[in-house]
């Protein structure tokens, strides 16, 4: 069988790096008792290449449970994350550009957080999976300093169910009452209950 021309095998190669992400297309409905917070958002999501549904969806439930009632210090936006390491999943920047809140999903290091945390005012990590215990153990300490932190663990068993409302459109009403958050997809319902593994210190 004759060999392609080299040009041919760099075409193919450039061809597979330039993946494009797949666009999916979300509304909520958010009835939050525990903020006393209620509003629908239409939302458009781009799954990168090399990411999981699964990690697209903590990124909606993310947005679903840090969205502030009103615009007065700027919107929560997705950022471009896995596709800029200057950039969390998501932000929100007030008027003047002042960096309020950085979001960021899955399993960072110490030195990331430790950046982030010097940018914005608020910073928040929701991380899933189950490796999240051993990755915990590890950077714990090391996050001693970082006083405007707060992480959040979604259980695996509960991001993977949560992963199976995945569709490239989605109306989802979601209900928030005692911390315990309940997802109602098109055709099922997720009960999600996120643990705090780490709360901000509290002001002196």
């Amino acid at each position: 069988m004759p060999s392609r021309p080299w040009h041919a095998c760099v075409f193919h190669r450039k061809t597979r790096l330039a993946l494009k992400a797949t666009i999916y297309k979300a509304q909520l409905q958010i009835a939050d008792m525990d903020r006393q917070l209620y509003a629908d958002h239409g939302l458009t999501l781009a799954l990168h290449p090399s990411e999981t549904e699964e990690r697209l969806l903590i990124r909606l439930l993310a947005f679903a449970l840090n969205v502030p009632h009103d615009d007065e210090r700027g919107m929560l936006q997705f950022a471009r994350g896995l596709s800029d390491t200057d950039e969390p999943d998501l932000w929100q920047h007030d008027l003047s550009g002042q960096l309020v809140h950085w979001i960021e999903v899955g399993q960072p290091d110490d030195r990331r957080l430790a950046k982030a945390c010097g940018r914005a005012e608020r910073v928040t990590l929701v991380t899933y999976g189950p490796s999240v215990a051993v990755w915990w153990s590890g950077i714990e300490r090391k996050l001693t300093r970082l006083n405007n932190l707060t992480v959040w663990q979604i259980p695996s068993e509960q991001s993977q169910a949560l992963a199976r409302l995945a569709q490239r459109a989605m109306q989802w009403q979601l209900t928030v009452q005692d911390g315990h958050v309940w997802v109602h997809g098109d055709t099922q319902e997720v009960e999600i209950v996120p643990s705090c593994l780490r709360a901000p210190a509290p002001p002196r």
